[in-house]
C-alpha cells in the first residue's frame, strides 16, 4: 500500500513586504514547505508506521522543487522517497491546474490507496486542491478531518462540523484533507535529516507523467495589501459617569 501526501513549497510570508502600489514581494523570502501540508505530512508518518505502508511525497512547482533543503525538510519528517513535477508554468500555478498536475502523478504511482492533503496552501489558501484531486481521480474525497483509522480497505475517519464530531467510512482509494489542529507535526532529529539525503528524490516534467498542459480555469488579476488607513485616536480622561457615557456614545456611532 502506498500513501501519497501532497505538499506545497510557498514563500514564508513572514518575509513579505507591501510595496508602495499595495503589491506584495516575495523577492527575500526564504522558501519552506507550507504550514498546512505539515500536519497531512505526519498524518502520513502516523499511518505508515502504523501499517507498514510506504509514504511517498509529491509536490509540483518551479525551480523550488529542486530546493536541496526543502528535499530534506520533507523526507526528513517520514516520507520514503520524494517525488517532484517541474515546470515553469506551475510557480503561480491555481487550484485547477495544480490538482490536474497532481492527479497525473498520482496515477503514474503504483499501488497508491490514500492521497492526503492540507487543509489548505499556506500561500493561497484556496482550500479546493484536495477536493478537485478527488474528482480528477473519481475517488471519494472528504476534508476537515480530524483523525483517521485504516481498516483493510476503508478509512474510518473523524470530522467536527460545528459543535459535532462526525465519523465517516470511507472506501480505499480515497483523497483526504486533514485539519490543522489534527496534530502537532514532529521536529525531526539530526538522525532524520542526515538520513534524508540518503532517500530517492525524482524530478519529472509534464511529459513524464502524461500531462498535456492547459490553460488556468482563473485569471488572476491582481493581488493587493488592503488599503492603510489612519488609526483613529481619541483618548478621554476622566473616570466620572459623563465620560464613561461620552465613550458608548462614540463607540454606538462608530458600530
Amino acid at each position: 500500500m502506498n500513501i501519497v501526501v501532497c505538499y506545497k513549497i510557498v514563500p514564508d510570508e513572514q518575509d513579505a513586504l507591501v510595496q508602495p502600489d499595495r503589491t506584495l514581494s516575495f523577492d527575500r523570502a526564504a522558501l519552506k514547505i507550507g504550514d498546512y501540508d505539515l500536519n497531512a505530512v505526519e498524518a502520513g508518518a502516523v499511518l505508515a508506521e502504523q501499517t507498514g505502508a510506504t509514504l511517498t511525497c509529491l509536490t509540483a512547482g518551479g525551480d523550488a522543487v529542486e530546493d536541496s533543503k526543502i528535499k530534506k525538510a520533507i523526507l526528513a519528517r517520514g516520507p520514503q522517497a520524494n517525488v517532484a513535477v517541474k515546470d515553469a508554468s506551475l510557480t503561480e500555478a491555481g487550484s485547477t491546474k495544480t490538482a490536474q498536475v497532481l492527479a497525473a502523478a498520482v496515477k503514474t504511482l503504483d499501488d497508491v490507496e490514500l492521497v492526503l492533503c492540507g487543509e489548505g496552501s499556506a500561500d493561497r489558501y484556496s482550500q479546493q486542491v484536495g477536493v478537485q484531486l478527488g474528482e480528477l481521480l473519481q475517488w471519494p474525497v472528504i476534508n476537515a478531518v480530524t483523525a483517521i483509522q485504516l481498516d483493510g480497505s476503508q478509512a474510518r475517519v473523524e470530522r467536527t462540523v460545528d459543535n459535532v464530531v462526525e465519523t465517516l467510512e470511507v472506501p480505499l482509494p480515497a483523497v483526504i484533507s486533514v485539519a490543522a489542529d489534527m496534530n502537532v507535526p514532529r521536529i525531526p532529529s539530526m538522525k532524520d535529516i542526515l538520513g534524508a539525503g540518503k532517500k530517492p528524490s525524482n524530478i519529472v516534467d509534464f511529459a513524464a507523467i502524461g500531462y498535456t498542459d492547459a490553460p488556468e480555469a482563473v485569471e488572476v488579476v491582481s493581488t493587493l495589501a488592503p488599503e492603510q488607513r489612519e488609526r483613529a485616536c481619541t483618548i478621554l480622561e476622566g473616570s466620572d459617569d459623563e465620560t464613561v457615557a461620552k465613550f458608548v456614545a462614540m463607540i454606538r456611532e462608530q458600530l
